[in-house]
């Protein structure tokens, strides 16, 4: 899988079970539905969208927690276009235009 497609399936994921803003879940989380051989590349994925400000990151005391910036709609938005010719999901429905 490539870093972009990876990106891509990690902002689609948090999108698809709402993680924006102040909902948050663990890194951890974020491995499940990948293949083993896969699930290592995560924690650098995470960390460039981290540094890019498409996720937020919340240091916890149960360890760090990740979210959708939700003031980045338009850079988000282009990861539903990798890999395929029209986006899957309607981001209008969870980023409204007034953020």
């Amino acid at each position: 899988m490539e870093d972009g497609d990876l990106k891509g399936f990690i902002v689609k994921k948090l999108f698809h079970h709402n993680y924006v803003g102040g909902k948050h879940t663990s890194i951890d989380n974020l491995k499940k539905g990948l293949p083993t051989h896969i699930k290592g590349d995560v924690i650098s994925a995470v960390k460039l969208l981290i540094k890019e400000q498409i996720i937020l990151s919340k240091p916890t005391s149960y360890g760090v927690q990740v979210s959708l910036n939700p003031r980045k709609k338009q850079e988000i938005e282009v990861y539903f276009f990798i890999g395929s010719n029209t986006p899957q999901l309607c981001c209008d429905m969870i980023f409204p235009d007034e953020v």
